[in-house]
C-alpha cells in the first residue's frame, strides 16, 4: 500500500529560542517541530511537575483517604487488568500501606468479571467487609457498579483517566478528563492520576501531623516512580511535558538500579540492559509481559510481581510473566493469520472499517489483533472474541482521524439496543455486544465510518523530520537522539532519504537487513516484517538507531516503510 510522506515544519522563533539555550543543532529543529518553544519545556525535573490542586475533587479524595487512615477502615484497590491498571494498583497497595493504610486490592477476571466495577465486583468488595472502596485506572463509566457499593455501605473513590460518558457516577472522582476539571494535562495515564493523588494525601497527613503521631517515616513517593513511568509507556498516553517529567525520572531510577525487583526482574526475563532502559524497553518489554497476565490468565500475577519485596521472588514471577507472553504471541499469530485473511478481502471490497469475529478466539489478544490490522490496513479495526450469555467482547484500534470511542457513542445513539457497554479514547476502545447482532453491528459501524471519513484518510501517512544531512549518518547522532524521552503525541523522530541498495539478505523470519548508500556513505539496515526483495533504489522513511553487538556500538538504521524510486 504506497503512503503519503510528509514533513514536519519546525518553528523558526523555537528553533532560535532553542539554540540561544543552547541546544544542539538537529535538536533544536526536532523539538521546534514538537511544539516545544522554551527551553523550560525540556526540563525534566521533578519541580517542574504540575500542582496537584487543579485536579478536580483531590483534596476531598485526599481527605477521604486520610481519614480512612485515621479510622483504620478497611480499603480496597480495584484494578483494570491491563499494565496500567496493574502499576497504578502496586502504586496504590505500596503508597498507602507505607502511609499507615489497611489496604487489599482485587483485580476483575477479564473472562468471568469483564471490566470495570460492576455490582458483581461490588458484591465480593462488600464480603471482604470493606468501607472504601478505590478504583484505579477505572471507574467512570460505573454507575450501576457504584450504587450497589453504596448500598452495601461502602464509600467509593474513583481514579481515571478514561473519557466519562454523559452520566458520572455519583461519588468523589479524580480524573483529568472530568467536565469542570482545570488540570491542564488531559493526558495522565490511570497510574499518573494514582500519584497525584498520593502526593495530595500526602500533604493532607502532613497538615494533619499524621506521620510524626504515628512514628512513620514521611513517605518519597519519587522511589515510586518507576511503576509511573512503566505504566505511562505501556499505556501510549500522550507523552506531553508533565508525562516526560514522570517517565525520566522513573528511568533515572531505573538506571541507577533504585527500582522494584519486580521491574529488574522483567528486565532480565526480556533480555533488556535496565542500566540503560528507556521508553522503548517499557513499551515493547515489560509492558507486554505484564499484560500478558491480565490477557491470559489472572492480573493478580502481574501486580504480585510489581509488588514482590525480594529478588528471588520476583525472578519466579517474571518467569511466568514470560511464559505468558510466549503463549500470548502464539495465540496472536495463529488469530492473526486467520484475520488478515478476512482483512484482505475487506479491503478489496473498499470498506473503510475491518470488523472481525471467530467463536475459537481468544479474549485475551483481541486488541493486539485489531491494532496489527490497524497497521498493516490502516482502516480502524475492532476484533471480537466471545464472552458468556451469548455475547461477543471486541477490542477496537484507530486511524489518526478518526475518534474511536465518539464514533462508537454516535453508533450508539442511532441504535441504542445494539451496544451493551463500550468506552475508550480517541485510538482504542472496548465494547460488548450480542453475538447475534455481530452482523448488524458491522453495517452500523461501517455507515458510520463512510461519514466520518473519506478516501484519504485511508492512506497510510508518515511524519518525519525531512532529510538527515549525511554528514549526520553517525553512531553520535544516534545516540543524542536516544537521549530524550520521546514516545506517543512526541514522537521518535524519523527522517526520509533515497539510498541506493548495495547489498541485501534475509534475516530471522520474514525480516530482511540490507546495506544502503547515499552520498558515499554506506549503513546497515533493518527492514522488519519485510519478506520482499528490494529494488537497487529505494526512498525510506528511517530512524537512527546505536546498536550494540558483542561489545561493538554501531549505526544501524530501522526502517518503517520504502518505496521503490
Amino acid at each position: 500500500m504506497n503512503a503519503a510522506i510528509h514533513t514536519r515544519q519546525p518553528d523558526p522563533q523555537a528553533e532560535q529560542t532553542l539554540l540561544a539555550a543552547g541546544t544542539p543543532p538537529l535538536l533544536a529543529r526536532l523539538f521546534a517541530a514538537r511544539q516545544v518553544s522554551r527551553p523550560e519545556e525540556l526540563e525534566n525535573r521533578l519541580n517542574r511537575l504540575l500542582p496537584y490542586r487543579d485536579l478536580k475533587n483531590i483534596e476531598a479524595a485526599a481527605c477521604r483517604l486520610a481519614d480512612a487512615l485515621a479510622r483504620q477502615e478497611n480499603i480496597l484497590v480495584l484494578a483494570d487488568y491491563d499494565a496500567d491498571g496493574a502499576t497504578a494498583c502496586a502504586l496504590a497497595m505500596l503508597g498507602l500501606s507505607r502511609m499507615g493504610g489497611q489496604v487489599n486490592f482485587l483485580v476483575p477476571n477479564r473472562f468471568e468479571h469483564g471490566y470495570g466495577l460492576t455490582p458483581e465486583l461490588a458484591e465480593l468488595a462488600a464480603q471482604q467487609q470493606t468501607k472504601l472502596l478505590l478504583t484505579v485506572d477505572n471507574g467512570i463509566a460505573s454507575i450501576a457498579g457504584v450504587q450497589r457499593a453504596q448500598a452495601l455501605g461502602m464509600d467509593v473513590l474513583i481514579t481515571d483517566h478514561h473519557l466519562p460518558g454523559s452520566e458520572l457516577p455519583a461519588c468523589i472522582i479524580v480524573n483529568p478528563n472530568q467536565p469542570g476539571c482545570r488540570f491542564p494535562s488531559k493526558s495522565l495515564a490511570g497510574v499518573g492520576v494514582m500519584f497525584y493523588v498520593l502526593s495530595a494525601l500526602r500533604a493532607e497527613l502532613r497538615a494533619r501531623d499524621w506521620f510524626a503521631e504515628q512514628g512513620l517515616p514521611e513517605i518519597q513517593l519519587a522511589e515510586l516512580l518507576d511503576l509511573v513511568a512503566v505504566g505511562t509507556v505501556a499505556d501510549v498516553v500522550t507523552l506531553d511535558h508533565n508525562n516526560r517529567i514522570l517517565v525520566e525520572q522513573g528511568l533515572k531510577r531505573m538506571r541507577a538500579g533504585k527500582t522494584r525487583p519486580g521491574i529488574r526482574a522483567l528486565f532480565q526475563v526480556a533480555k533488556r540492559d535496565i542500566a540503560k532502559a528507556k521508553p522503548f524497553d517499557l513499551g515493547f518489554a515489560i509492558g507486554p509481559r505484564i499484560n500478558a497476565a491480565g490477557r491470559l490468565d489472572d492480573m493478580s500475577v502481574g501486580i504480585a510481581c510489581l509488588l514482590a519485596e525480594d529478588d528471588a521472588h520476583a525472578a519466579l514471577l517474571a518467569e511466568e510473566l514470560n511464559g505468558l507472553n510466549r503463549e500470548r504471541r502464539e495465540i496472536e499469530q495463529s488469530m492473526l493469520a486467520e484475520a488478515q485473511n478476512l482483512a484482505e478481502q475487506i479491503a478489496v471490497n473498499g470498506r473503510f472499517g475491518i470488523t472481525a469475529f471467530r467463536e475459537d478466539w481468544h479474549q485475551g489478544v483481541v486488541g493486539i489483533v485489531a491494532g496489527r490490522l490497524k497497521d498493516r490496513f490502516h482502516r480502524p479495526a475492532i476484533v471480537f472474541a466471545p464472552a458468556d450469555n451469548d455475547e461477543i467482547r471486541g477490542s477496537g484500534r484507530s486511524i489518526p482521524k478518526l475518534h474511536l470511542r465518539d464514533a462508537l457513542d454516535l453508533l450508539s445513539k442511532r441504535h441504542p439496543d445494539l451496544l451493551l457497554k463500550f468506552g475508550g479514547h480517541a485510538m482504542a476502545a472496548g465494547l460488548s455486544i450480542r453475538a447475534a447482532d455481530f452482523g448488524r453491528f458491522e453495517e452500523a459501524f461501517e455507515q458510520v465510518l463512510q461519514e466520518l471519513l473519506d478516501e484519504y484518510d485511508l492512506t497510510r501517512t508518515f511524519l518525519t523530520d525531512g532529510s538527515l544531512p549525511s554528514a549526520a549518518l553517525s553512531v553520535q547522532t544516534a545516540e543524542s537522539l536516544a537521549e530524550p524521552v520521546w514516545g506517543q503525541g512526541f514522537q521518535a523522530p524519523s527522517f526520509y532519504d533515497e539510498f541506493d541498495v548495495l547489498w541485501q539478505r534475509e534475516v530471522g523470519v520474514g525480516h530482511r537487513k540490507a546495506g544502503l548508500s547515499r552520498h558515499g556513505r554506506t549503513v546497515e539496515a533493518m527492514f522488519f516484517r519485510c519478506p520482499e526483495a528490494l529494488p537497487p533504489k529505494i526512498g525510506t522513511v528511517y530512524r537512527p538507531v546505536a546498536n550494540e553487538w558483542r561489545n561493538q556500538t554501531e549505526l544501524q538504521l530501522h526502517i518503517d516503510y520504502w518505496e521503490a524510486c
